[in-house]
């Protein structure tokens, strides 16, 4: 849909909150046609390739917090033109004041009516990246109330470097939530159309699922264009190499086939 083409226009104010704030939320963003368009076809492969057969009440807490299918694009050109597209590429591009974004990979993140809480993380320490111009997009396929769990964020939290070490789990929430116990938090709705972009560094989380309904959100994860492999920090920053960034050499500039740019300033 040519929307997807279309340059949202970035307000200074809205770059200032993102680099003070470490994340911004954008009204407008996507209509509600391309949410629909886009998100029948999301809502279709999360149910064709979710391999989670248990129960919820059996689950883990990262289980419990939602189903997680990565890299949609790979198995559907409606999504790859979804993923792929200038509109949100050069939002993320200009919120982290670079040239360019590739994709580092995106992800279905849909939290079942009855899904537990999504504990305190930051996204990049699964990511072998060599600095900080990191960024998901969350993309809600439907308005989120706060009764849905929608994502939240600890704000100015992308300066902080303390718990950085650790992964999404109860250790996480409870040692992370201890540690941000001061800082202020933002935890708002989404409106239909709202778009969320976070630094990879900002601490989040998100609230269960108390509605009946599946909180259906698509995410995409971009890289600045002129990233390079760092050498892996943990065990699922080499799984990460090896997924998304396949051939990719280490302290080289990532450019594979799984790792298209999406933006440049020079196009």
């Amino acid at each position: 849909m040519d929307e997807l083409s279309i340059d949202y226009q970035l307000t200074a104010e809205q770059i200032d909150s993102y680099r003070r704030d470490g994340f911004v939320k954008l009204p407008h963003v996507l209509s509600q046609a391309v949410l629909t368009e886009y998100g029948d076809e999301f809502t279709r492969l999360v149910h064709e390739l979710n391999s989670q057969a248990l129960p919820l009440a059996e689950r883990n807490t990262y289980g419990k917090a939602f189903l997680q299918i990565p890299n949609l694009w790979e198995h559907s050109e409606k999504v790859k033109t979804f993923v792929l597209c200038r509109r949100l590429g050069k939002i993320a591009a200009e919120l982290m004041g670079v040239g360019g974004v590739r994709m580092y990979h995106d992800q279905a993140l849909y939290k079942e009516p009855g899904g537990g809480f999504t504990p305190w993380h930051v996204d990049q320490f699964y990511w072998p990246l060599s600095n900080d111009n990191s960024i998901t997009a969350w993309i809600p396929l439907q308005a989120v109330p706060l009764e849905m769990g929608p994502l939240s964020f600890c704000v100015g939290s992308h300066k902080l470097l303390k718990n950085r070490d650790l992964s999404i789990s109860d250790e996480s929430e409870q040692k992370i939530g201890r540690t941000l116990h001061d800082y202020p938090k933002s935890v708002s709705p989404f409106a239909a159309g709202e778009v969320s972009f976070h630094s990879g560094w900002t601490f989040h989380r998100a609230g269960p699922n108390r509605s009946d309904q599946m909180r259906a959100v698509m995410t995409i994860i971009y890289m600045e264009d002129g990233m390079r492999v760092a050498p892996p920090k943990n065990e699922s920053q080499q799984r990460d190499w090896d997924r998304w960034l396949p051939g990719a050499q280490l302290g080289e500039i990532i450019d594979t086939y799984l790792n298209p740019v999406i933006y440049s300033a020079r196009d």
